[in-house]
């Protein structure tokens, strides 16, 4: 360092080789991440197992008489295709859905029976010896939940079943099984409506079946009691009719009983969506014309299928069952046109989705009343046949009416059996709304993890975290790291010493000023006793204080370098260690503590003796001498000031050396004694708010003898880095300073010519 004024451009912004420095002053820190998070997503990488993904592909259609929850679907969003589907996704997920799709997996597991093609359905033991177990199924259901993701494909009507485990095998077993559930499970949703018809009409075969076993067993015992009893030829004649007419009755109840079961259904379905147009639909349906059409209808089939029964297949017959037709056609085209026109007005101002069921259940309440008018009318022709049965001879009428109960039983088995197996090959053709277009195959390779791909996100992640680190901390770190943040809190600097980074050999190897006097160290002493010796307009500080905010932020090590740098000027300097708490001035010349100038002050010692000479010719040193008791009354008395006194008279510069600032108020009364204080702060060490409040409390004294901050310490690559300097060895002060610096540097003008 040289006594020149270097002075480079200043900036407020953090460059690029700002930051660079920034992260140089953190490395050890920033590997120390960087390794860190590298190494362990590397061991994460390399031991964790491998994931094996399977999924199928699910197309659901939409039914053509599927009425959604809400009639005005599209107006929350989305069409009603999406809507459907996502009801399909929801209904999949479902709790009962997943239980039977745990049973599924149950099942195949105990038919395998191979365990290592298993994982996640199993109760592993890692601490025990134990073979694996089985979970339960609510278990497997809760883990079909957190490891199966349904999802519909890129808007279309596709679902995507995807399963993730350790195991091809079981990430293949989760997809199928779930696909195969579901597909059953909509199947049977959607044949729900036929298969209870079958069902209505396997019990009912059963029911008759076993009816009829009943009347032939009792027929074939009344033949075998009293065989000589025969039927003449009208009552069996007769019992034919009957039967006939009674299958007739007993196939229109059927059908009636089935149109009242899917009556119910679909008004139960659009219940869900307007209540009140069930009610009027119904209303409708029971119009008085619309009756009285559907009884006409009722009455001309019921004569006609009396004719057909009494008829000799003469041309009279033949003629009558002609106009019958006629009658009938007639009357069905009138109430077909009705109908057509209610169901026309009706389903007008309906939405899209509840026209379909409305015309259904309409049509379905016309059917059912013309069922019933019909049963009504054969009632009454098959009452007339019982009162010509009840005049046969009363010694056949037991004969008959057994024969008359087998065979009408007979006849509606059939029926009921014709009638079953018509249901039955109906919901056999009744196909659901799901095609599984593929089934998920066992995966040959792992889809997880991609072990290159966490490596390098821990590379990256380690580095980003690690300069992240340094320069947050940076940021959040308060303590003095550079000439401006003392500046920027109005505060006066004197200077900056540079880091020490090489101390000389010991006994001597604080002393920096001993070294030649190119080091850089040395020069920045210099140039600190060339300003305070100019400090002052109006005199020259003779007595000098050096202080600190707190400890081992150097004030020792200045004080004996600023002293050896006066007495290298020709000035007879003296270092007093005014220390009473922590003594060291006395271990940088090698020397003992006793005596000191405590035992001058108490008369113990002489004048001389506390006197020392240092290795640097015109610098002499007084250490502490014995610790009282009392420190502080000591540095207050009045022996201190006159020793004080008579120290300025023998020596052109003293320097004090004395305790931190901010936890005893030993150097606050030496501050009062002096010309000058200077306060010393440590970069990178001391805090700015406590330097902040030291500053003030030495502003407060009565007289106040400030001259400055002095930063130690401070590392000009570490801030500016090597390629840019905004301080040069000498510090500017700026302008603001009422116009101190300019004399200053005036002074400093003439002393150097």
């Amino acid at each position: 360092m040289n006594n020149n004024r270097n002075f480079l451009i200043e900036r407020d912004y953090k460059s690029m080789l700002d930051y660079l420095n920034i992260i140089k002053n953190k490395l050890k820190w920033v590997v120390l991440i960087f390794l860190t998070i590298f190494i362990v997503a590397t061991i994460y990488s390399l031991t964790r197992p491998n994931i094996y993904t399977a999924e199928a592909i699910l197309k659901v259609s939409q039914p053509n008489n599927n009425i959604l929850e809400s009639p005005l679907g599209s107006e929350f969003g989305g069409s009603k295709s999406d809507r459907f589907i996502a009801n399909e996704i929801e209904t999949m997920r479902n709790i009962t859905i997943r239980k039977k799709v745990a049973q599924e997996i149950i099942d195949t597991f105990k038919v395998k029976g191979q365990k290592d093609d298993f994982s996640l359905i199993l109760n592993k033991k890692y601490f025990s010896d134990e073979e694996p177990t089985l979970k339960q199924d609510k278990s497997i259901a809760g883990v079909l939940n957190n490891i199966v993701k349904i999802e519909q494909k890129k808007g279309l009507d596709f679902i995507q079943i995807t399963a993730e485990s350790p195991s091809p095998y079981e990430a293949a077993l989760f997809v199928n099984a779930y696909a195969d559930v579901y597909r059953e499970f909509n199947l049977a949703d959607t044949r729900k409506q036929v298969t209870r018809v079958k069902e209505f009409l396997y019990n009912q075969k059963e029911n008759k079946y076993q009816d009829l076993l009943a009347a032939e067993n009792k027929y074939k015992l009344y033949q075998l009691k009293d065989g000589t009893i025969q039927l003449d030829e009208q009552a069996r004649s007769l019992i034919s009719t009957m039967t006939t007419l009674e299958s007739k009755i007993n196939a229109t109840a059927i059908d009636k009983t089935i149109a009242s079961e899917t009556l119910i259904q679909l008004k139960n379905e659009l219940k869900k969506n307007d209540a009140s147009l069930s009610k009027y639909l119904e209303s409708k349906a029971t119009e008085p014309y619309l009756i009285n059409l559907q009884k006409q209808i009722a009455e001309i089939e019921a004569q006609r299928d009396f004719a057909l029964l009494n008829g000799t297949g003469s041309g009279k017959t033949k003629q009558n069952l002609k106009e019958f037709d006629d009658k009938l056609n007639t009357l069905k085209n009138k109430l077909k046109s009705s109908t057509d026109d209610y169901q026309t007005t009706l389903l007008t101002s309906s939405p899209q989705d509840i026209k379909e069921i409305s015309r259904q259940i309409f049509e379905q309440e016309v059917k059912y009343n013309s069922l019933a008018a019909s049963h009504k009318e054969l009632l009454n022709y098959l009452k007339q046949y019982e009162e010509r049965f009840d005049e046969l001879p009363e010694a056949s009428i037991d004969l008959a009416r057994m024969e008359r109960e087998r065979i009408s039983s007979e006849k509606i088995y059939l029926l009921l059996e014709e009638k079953y197996q018509e249901a039955l090959i109906n919901e056999q053709s009744t196909e659901g709304n799901v095609l599984v277009l593929n089934y998920a195959e066992i995966p040959t390779a792992p889809s997880s993890p991609n072990r290159m791909r966490i490596i390098l996100i821990g590379l990256v992640l380690g580095a980003v975290l690690g300069i992240g680190f340094a320069i947050v901390s940076d940021q959040m770190d308060k303590s003095v790291k550079s000439p401006e943040d003392i500046e920027n809190k109005d505060m006066e600097l004197l200077g900056w010493i540079p880091e020490i980074q090489d101390f000389g050999e010991p006994p001597l190897k604080e002393l920096i000023v001993l070294k030649k006097n190119d080091n850089v160290s040395t020069d920045a002493f210099k140039s600190l006793r060339t300003m305070l010796r100019y400090s002052r307009i109006d005199k020259e500080s003779k007595m000098i204080l050096i202080t600190s905010s707190a400890p081992s932020e150097g004030k020792t090590l200045v004080s004996a370098n600023l002293a050896g740098s006066y007495a290298l000027a020709k000035n007879k300097t003296v270092l007093i260690d005014c220390d009473l708490r922590k003594p060291r001035v006395h271990n940088l010349f090698n020397q003992e503590r006793v005596p000191g100038f405590t035992d001058y002050l108490v008369a113990k010692a002489s004048y001389e003796e506390i006197t020392r000479s240092a290795p640097i010719e015109d610098l002499f040193f007084i250490p502490a001498g014995t610790i009282p008791p009392n420190p502080t009354e000591i540095l207050d008395s009045k022996g201190m000031k006159s020793f004080l006194a008579r120290l300025a008279k023998d020596f052109d510069t003293v320097i004090l050396d004395s305790p931190p600032l901010t936890t005893l108020a030993d150097s606050l009364i030496l501050s009062n004694l002096v010309d000058e204080t200077i306060l010393v702060a440590r970069a990178y060490s001391t805090e700015l708010d406590l330097l902040t409040k030291s500053v003030a409390m030495l502003k407060k004294l009565e007289r106040p003898t400030f001259g400055g901050v002095l930063l130690n310490g401070f590392n000009l690559t570490r801030n500016y880095g090597s390629y840019y300097y905004k301080y040069a060895y000498s510090y500017k002060h700026n302008g603001s300073s009422n116009g101190k610096a300019k004399v200053i540097e005036k002074e400093i003008e003439k002393a150097e010519v």
